[in-house]
């Protein structure tokens, strides 16, 4: 399993603009082949960056999703709302504690 962790800073007047897009498409992308899960938060002392957290049964299937129509369409909705560079992490998941 892949966890994707991806932070994203939102000029503040695009914020709103930013949520409405993400719960537009947020359960297309939760359904997408091999996303097993998809959360957004949202930064409590900076309320214009968000992380969106995901699990993906691997890193094939998350190139796959960055490589469709679905991806192309959410992300050129959002890379132009942005007021600084994304980040994103790719981890593996060693322990978990439930």
């Amino acid at each position: 399993m892949l966890v994707r962790i991806v932070k994203m800073s939102f000029k503040r007047s695009k914020v709103e603009e930013f949520k409405e897009n993400f719960n537009q498409n947020k359960q297309a992308i939760r359904d997408f082949k091999g996303c097993d899960y998809l959360e957004l938060y949202r930064d409590r002392d900076h309320s214009n960056v968000f992380f969106t957290y995901s699990y993906w049964q691997s890193e094939t299937d998350l190139n796959t999703y960055r490589n469709s129509e679905l991806f192309k369409q959410v992300w050129s909705k959002t890379k132009v709302l942005f007021d600084a560079k994304p980040q994103a992490w790719s981890l593996d998941r060693l322990y978990s504690l439930k």
